[in-house]
């Protein structure tokens, strides 16, 4: 089953496949997104990778966060479900 893993503090430079390559060593990435404004399609600094399994998420948080991305420091974790 796949873990999906919020990334926040992305520089507004980071494409998803930044995000993709950053996760890869880790694990099998399925997917690696940034978010971006639906208006101006910038990116809002924050994104959203899945991993896997549970096993290579909680692996990849560990190795990840606080790690500096294009001069910024990551703030990984699990990502919360969304309220229905």
């Amino acid at each position: 089953m796949p873990t999906k893993i919020y990334v926040g503090n992305l520089a507004f430079s980071t494409d998803s496949a930044a995000l993709r390559a950053l996760f890869a060593p880790h694990g099998e990435v399925t997917s690696a997104q940034v978010v971006e404004d639906r208006d101006s399609g910038r990116s809002r600094g924050f994104g959203f990778v899945e991993m896997s399994s549970a096993e290579e998420a909680q692996k990849a948080i560990a190795a990840t966060d606080g790690k500096t991305l294009d001069g910024r420091q990551l703030r990984v974790s699990l990502a919360k479900a969304r309220p229905s």
